[in-house]
């Protein structure tokens, strides 16, 4: 099993490649296009601002790389904004395999931060890569910005209004939470992604 993580200008892409290790396996980080569209799967993480990353994936043509991939694909944090149309994040256009617009978390109220920070649950899942989940379970989060519920949602939750935590077309899924940083339950996803078939 070949697994690339693609390296751009994002940070936090050493920490999904060490939970990769944990499930026994040896990833390649690259942003080399051969070795990305060859790999039998390919996980697109980080942490980062959409306007300058989404600008680095241009000028370095794997926003060309990404969308033409055929394998499964596992967009991750910023990874899953990007995947999507559109970010409020300084007016960004993303790659647009979401039909779905990334916004950001407006306060409704005192206690509401921004960005959400820390564990939170992921309900009514709907997907291969939530395999063996038969209840709400609570994951990572860091974000200050959503995916509105969609015709591609297959997890959602509640943090001051209902979201997309999680994405799916095609080959391609993604995650607004960091399963690399969810403990058991996000090893289980990872394991749930790298095992699917196709």
């Amino acid at each position: 099993m070949n697994i690339a993580i693609i390296k751009y200008n994002a940070g936090n892409i050493g920490s999904v490649e060490n939970a990769v290790k944990r499930l026994g396996l040896t990833p390649v980080v690259t942003d080399q296009p051969e070795l990305i569209t060859a790999a039998d799967r390919v996980i697109f993480p980080g942490q980062g601002e959409a306007k300058s990353t989404m600008a680095y994936l241009r000028e370095h043509k794997l926003d060309q790389v990404i969308t033409n991939l055929k394998q499964p694909v596992l967009g991750i944090c910023i990874g899953m904004q990007l995947l999507c149309k559109h970010s409020e994040e300084y007016d960004t256009d993303c790659l647009g395999i979401f039909d779905v617009d990334v916004k950001r978390f407006i306060p409704q109220q005192h206690e509401d931060k921004v960005p959400q920070m820390g564990w939170n649950t992921i309900e009514h899942t709907s997907s291969p890569i939530f395999s063996g989940f038969d209840k709400p379970e609570f994951v990572y989060f860091i974000h200050s910005f959503y995916a509105p519920l969609c015709q591609h949602t297959i997890a959602q939750t509640d943090y001051i209004q209902p979201y997309s935590s999680a994405l799916h077309k095609d080959n391609f899924y993604a995650t607004q939470f960091h399963p690399e940083k969810s403990g058991e339950v996000g090893e289980r996803i990872l394991r749930n992604f790298i095992e699917l078939k196709g």
